[in-house]
């Protein structure tokens, strides 16, 4: 049986390369989506993002996705700063994000180096993203970090100075402040477990 396929969502400051590659491993089929109506065959999105949240959100618009995004029905898994852009405003550059999530995206406080660049350990919450993965260490590239209006949702967090939030869920919403797609075998049973739960669904 086929593996369901996911869209990787193409505005134009992404890390297309190594996240299709990623979920290949764990099992998907991958559509590198260039304009909504490529998302029309899909079973899940995931939303990448390298920059500033304002950047993201430019592309996002100017390719037509802001629409597909926030009235999907389909699971969302978006990253980095794919994951910052769910909420709804960012305090990097005051840019008015999907709204997916409520709260902001602020400058990661009392950090001894900016970008927080590296390895770093999670605590986790008891959540399907994570079933299976023990002690895990993830890769991260950012300076700016959510801050939810319910902290319920929020599923890991790190440290790096002070304690973030790492990753979030709200129903078929999910985000990773970290990389899964550079976070070796850890990351791949994360994006497995994100793959396998959309097989799920869909059957």
């Amino acid at each position: 049986m086929r593996g369901p396929t996911v869209a990787v969502i193409d505005h134009g400051a992404g890390n297309l390369v190594s996240i299709g590659r990623g979920l290949q491993r764990a099992g998907a089929d991958v559509i590198v989506a260039e304009s909504p109506d490529q998302v029309a065959a899909a079973d899940a999105i995931v939303l990448p993002g390298v920059g500033a949240t304002a950047t993201v959100m430019a592309g996002i618009r100017a390719a037509g996705f802001e629409s597909v995004l926030t009235e999907t029905d389909l699971p969302i898994l978006g990253i980095c700063v794919g994951m910052q852009v769910l909420f709804e405003k960012s305090g990097e550059d005051g840019a008015s994000c999907l709204g997916l999530l409520g709260g902001s995206v602020e400058q990661l406080q009392e950090a001894p180096t900016l970008p927080h660049i590296g390895w770093n350990s999670l605590e986790t919450a008891d959540d399907p993203l994570f079933a299976g993965v023990e002690a895990p260490e993830v890769y991260f590239v950012h300076s700016y970090v959510a801050h939810p209006a319910d902290p319920d949702v929020a599923i890991a967090h790190s440290t790096h100075g002070s304690r973030f939030v790492a990753a979030v869920r709200r129903g078929r919403v999910v985000g990773t402040q970290f990389h899964p797609e550079r976070s070796g075998a850890t990351g791949l049973a994360i994006l497995g477990n994100f793959v396998g739960s959309v097989a799920r669904t869909r059957s």
